[in-house]
């Protein structure tokens, strides 16, 4: 079935490259690509079965976030982080589920992790109130996952909570004029005293620990997977896409360049711009080589019913970050090469640099931050991050 979702994304990805441009200047992904990817099922590849989804293999989901990024960064971005949160969904308790797709199972999730929310324990639950930002495409959310603290008797943190929010209990305000990945929309989020039942809270530490209610009624080997792998692949998938795009357009007009030399026209052959398809090439080549190679491996172990070793999740923290790293430096080079076209607005070298700038700089892209972690761990050193 994830196969079919992979044929039907593409047939849609000419549609959908030419709404790029629409899609960046009015910063929104139009409904009518909503639409085609709620058709064609990318939604729903991570979604339990039960509730209607695909529970594909993480490595053909990501393969289509790639596929859509490739012809527009911010369609590929919504379409990754809207699709992870069905699956994170499917790690909360039964009744959290039921409320949200029960009546409709194409409901989408938006997200807000950072734990700026403050919640007050009351009968049954939590009282919420809290400002997020950036949460991609949450105008074509129903529902939202915000991070919040529980402060105790001296106003400390005692507790680091993921919580689920309908549209009704909170706004949305229009705060997105950026750079790059434009058409994501990733608005802010405010909440003023919601209350939050006790079966729409899902602790960070059950999460790390792999241990999660959702495994109850989803126990399958998708559920199984750390959060800290999923989700963070979720914010380099669009990134490589992009800068996949971005080559093939760049390969494209320097062979339009060198038939219209043959031909008589007046071109220099430029071994630079030789030297920089290469390591372009190369370096996206190594970016989907190394995530695919271990989110394999994360899945056959939870499919096996195997413990996934420590030493797993922080190599693929490690090469995700290299991922965003690598397939930014490709842009760049591409991008210095390109020549002067390449300043166009709206020209796809352009906005894939744009775009992958702009995705870099997302928390799970702090390259620093995973490859210390990846250096402890090496070292024997303990790890304690939610992002592993």
């Amino acid at each position: 079935m994830s196969d079919e979702v992979l044929e039907k994304v593409r047939a849609l990805l000419p549609a959908i490259e030419k709404r790029a441009g629409t899609t960046d200047e009015q910063r929104r992904i139009p409904d009518a690509t909503i639409r085609e990817l709620t058709g064609a099922g990318v939604f729903r590849m991570l979604q339990p079965a039960r509730y209607g989804g695909l529970e594909a293999d993480p490595v053909r989901f990501y393969e289509v976030v790639r596929a859509l990024a490739a012809v527009c960064c911010s369609t590929g971005w919504v379409a990754s982080v809207l699709g992870v949160h069905a699956w994170q969904l499917g790690l909360f308790p039964q009744e959290a589920q039921e409320e949200v797709w029960s009546e409709d199972p194409d409901t989408r999730i938006s997200s807000a992790y950072a734990p700026v929310g403050r919640l007050e324990p009351v009968d049954g639950g939590y009282r919420l109130t809290g400002r997020w930002s950036f949460s991609s495409g949450c105008e074509h959310a129903g529902w939202a996952m915000l991070g919040a603290l529980v402060t105790g008797a001296q106003g400390r943190p005692v507790d680091f909570l993921t919580v689920l929010v309908p549209r009704s209990d909170y706004r949305i305000e229009d705060m997105w004029d950026v750079v790059g990945l434009r058409g994501t929309a990733s608005n802010d989020i405010l909440v003023e005293s919601a209350f939050v039942p006790a079966h729409r809270v899902l602790r960070n530490y059950e999460q790390a620990r792999l241990k999660v209610p959702g495994q109850q009624i989803n126990p399958g080997p998708l559920y199984r997977l750390p959060f800290g792998a999923v989700f963070t692949c979720a914010v380099t998938a669009p990134v490589i896409g992009a800068v996949s795009g971005g080559y093939a357009s760049y390969v494209t007009r320097m062979k339009e360049r060198v038939r219209l030399s043959l031909g008589g026209g007046r071109f220099t052959e430029d071994p630079f711009a030789q030297v920089a398809i290469a390591r372009a090439a190369s370096d996206i080549d190594a970016t989907v080589l190394q995530m695919d190679r271990n989110l394999h491996e994360l899945y056959e172990l939870a499919a096996a019913g195997d413990e996934i070793p420590m030493e797993l999740r922080l190599r693929t923290r490690r090469d995700q970050v290299r991922g965003t790293e690598r397939a930014v430096a490709a842009i760049d080079l591409l991008f210095k090469t390109a020549g002067g076209n390449a300043l166009r607005r709206g020209n796809p070298v352009e906005r894939a640099w744009r775009d992958a700038h702009a995705g870099s700089v997302h928390v799970a892209n702090d390259v620093e931050r995973a490859l210390a972690m990846y250096g402890r761990g090496a070292f024997g050193l303990t790890v304690e991050d939610n992002l592993v």
